[in-house]
């Protein structure tokens, strides 16, 4: 903006030594206050613009009061301090105003900035899910929770002790061979991956008197060759009870109590004498079949049963292992893999897909 000479003059140099000549330059300075309000005064340069009228140190206000109310002759600084006053008044008055303007004009460009149109369409952000094998673990583990167990976990690396002979597995058992069990060369006392999760059993029993009801899920590891059933990782849940005074009979109901929440109200169980070196007796638990009903499809190979896992109660030799006695106590013992169960209670037929991370796949059990 150009600066305003007759500011920087005293009222009698320009020639105003008369009232009506002070009145007539104090409207000149409005007059090109108004116009520069009009053409200068928007958001870009309101700081200068402010300063250049109103500022404090070279300000056209305080030019004017050093030039010509201080200097103003006697008989002239009566009309002169009142035009000063107007003209003060004035020009804060219409800056203010300006101010508030510009301000409220940056306020509703920025709201408009921000505002949301609710006539755009919605932007979907997809929410992740646990895999399938985490519900089918929470599922499980919500089921023995329910009637008393508790959940430990341990070590994937075992020693051959916990893994076997603990378990009343002997050397010379096919489980133990190096076809079945991967074995960790070189490590001190011989170590290898567990082939189930019922060491845990045995570390369990170690630390703590009965009553004993736990529940132990984890990764297990076998040399199986991976095909559309197996594979040589897998997961699964087992579990422990001892106390003074199972039966036959608790064992029973803890497994129909779990085949009919995981399967629903209307499964049936069944048990087939089976054979385990750490339960005997040993039973093999079988459901009826959960598309057909038990009248016979191809997924129960018409037999309108499916077979779910291996249980059984514990055999007392093992108590000799932990130092139980076997004259007072009892319990039950089971073994399940949680991804045979995930297959065969959705409908999945092929193991490798649980682990292939395909999208297309796990979005189906969200």
């Amino acid at each position: 903006m150009a600066a305003i000479d007759p500011a920087s003059k005293t009222l009698a140099q320009l020639g105003a030594a008369t009232p009506e000549a002070v009145v007539q330059k104090f409207a000149e300075v409005r007059a090109r206050f108004d116009a520069d309000l009009v053409a200068d005064a928007n958001p870009q340069n309101w700081s200068a613009f402010v300063a250049n009228w109103s500022g404090r140190k070279s300000g056209m206000l305080t030019k004017i009061g050093d030039n010509w109310l201080k200097p103003a002759p006697k008989e002239l600084k009566p009309i002169v301090g009142q035009e000063f006053q107007k003209l003060k008044s004035h020009i804060e008055s219409a800056l203010e105003s300006k101010r508030q303007e510009i301000e409220s004009a940056a306020d509703h460009a920025a709201a408009a900035r921000d505002q949301i149109d609710l006539s755009l369409p919605g932007v979907e952000r997809p929410i992740g899910t646990q895999h399938l094998i985490r519900q089918t673990y929470d599922e499980l583990l919500r089921i023995f929770l329910s009637i008393g167990f508790s959940v430990v976990e341990g070590p994937e690396i075992e020693t051959p002790y916990y893994n076997f002979e603990a378990l009343n597995i002997p050397e010379h058992h096919p489980a133990r061979d190096n076809m079945d069990t991967f074995y960790i060369e070189g490590a001190r006392g011989g170590h290898l991956l567990r082939t189930h999760t019922s060491p845990m059993q045995i570390r369990t029993m170690e630390k703590q008197q009965p009553p004993v009801r736990i529940v132990v899920p984890g990764k297990v590891y076998r040399r199986d060759n991976p095909d559309a059933t197996h594979g040589y990782m897998f997961h699964q849940i087992e579990g422990l009870a001892v106390d003074t005074d199972i039966t036959f009979c608790d064992f029973k109901g803890t497994v129909e109590y779990f085949v009919r929440e995981f399967l629903g109200p209307q499964a049936k169980t069944r048990l087939r004498p089976s054979y385990f070196p750490f339960t005997e007796p040993s039973a093999e638990v079988d459901a009826s079949c959960h598309v057909c009903g038990g009248s016979g499809c191809r997924i129960c190979k018409f037999s309108g049963w499916i077979e779910l896992f291996g249980a059984g109660m514990v055999n007392p030799a093992v108590y000799g292992f932990v130092k139980y006695d076997a004259e007072k106590l009892s319990g039950f013992a089971f073994g399940m893999g949680v991804d045979r169960l995930a297959m065969m209670k959705y409908g999945i037929t092929e193991l490798p897909l649980l682990f292939q991370n395909d999208v297309r796949f796990l979005r189906q059990f969200p």
